[in-house]
């Protein structure tokens, strides 16, 4: 008999997510992928996955299973829920074991959004266009979790030595702030700094399509001039006619007609994915930007 997951409560949003489907965006599918795609690699490497295995994304807490068939070994990173099995707490980025029959919990989260559970051997649900992420905008890929939906523990190999613990940086939990490379755009506005001058607040519009921002509105510097559609990228900062800027997530439409003004740092980009609404981001130009002409 095969291990499963037999899932009990999903919270707000539980998700499958591996790293995504790149290479498809000619056929109008973007990547998708987990939002904080080193929190989703760290929980497979402590359970001696490989990195593109698939593990459940948890959006705020409020996640349980019942492991069923057998025993497993399983990782939480992210944010910091109390992980627990049988209501026996177990700590954020460790390895820990559960056994047939016991209930996994996650509560909510003390700061940060996505939390993400790996089990030895992924979840192997099957792929859709060679990955098993759900992509929220286009609906494809594996559903969003439901109570009763039964998920199946893959084969484990031995390619991958376990970690105890890693340690790594705390998600933050007041003012996160992120750097942006100058995009292609931003000489369509008036005062393009007001970008980085401004403290941003995270609305509660906000999901993996685009992270909706609030404060002092961008002027269009030609307000009657239409932009064609253009390709995006994850991180890519789009400002529509209301001069609030939206962040494209890992479930961005893969073109946009509204004028780019920056892209967030690759390096920056899985922080993006932890930041909750409510709360106050603050944005660098990661080197000096030109002369608007």
């Amino acid at each position: 008999m095969s291990v499963t997951l037999e899932v009990l409560r999903t919270g707000p949003l539980a998700l499958v997510e591996d790293l995504g489907r790149p290479g498809l965006a000619h056929m109008g599918v973007t990547r998708s992928g987990a939002a904080d795609r080193r929190a989703h690699t760290l929980a497979n490497r402590l359970v001696a996955n490989p990195g593109e295995s698939a593990t459940v994304e948890v959006t705020f807490g409020g996640f349980s299973a019942r492991v069923r068939g057998g025993d497993v070994a399983i990782a939480v990173t992210g944010a910091d829920t109390d992980p627990s099995v049988n209501g026996k707490p177990f700590g954020t980025n460790s390895i820990h074991y559960a056994h047939d029959g016991e209930v996994i919990s996650l509560g909510a989260p003390h700061s940060g959004l996505r939390s993400y559970l790996a089990v030895r051997g992924g979840i192997d649900v099957p792929p859709v266009l060679g990955s098993r992420s759900y992509d929220v905008m286009s609906a494809i890929g594996p559903a969003p979790l439901r109570p009763g939906d039964v998920l199946p523990v893959g084969e484990h190999t031995t390619d991958f030595p376990e970690l105890e613990q890693a340690p790594v940086a705390s998600i933050e939990a007041d003012i996160l702030e992120l750097d942006v490379v100058p995009g292609p755009r931003d000489d369509w506005f008036v005062d393009p700094d007001i970008l980085v001058r401004t403290n941003w607040l995270v609305t509660n519009r906000s999901d993996r399509v685009g992270m909706r921002l609030v404060g002092m509105p961008l002027e269009y510097r030609w307000p009657d001039r239409q932009l064609p559609s253009e390709g995006a990228t994850r991180g890519a900062i789009q400002v529509p006619p209301n001069g609030f800027p939206v962040i494209l997530g890992p479930d961005h439409p893969v073109t946009g007609g509204y004028p780019v003004i920056g892209v967030i740092t690759e390096a920056d980009l899985d922080r993006v994915g932890q930041a909750r609404p409510g709360q106050t981001i603050r944005l660098h130009w990661s080197h000096p930007r030109g002369p608007v002409q």
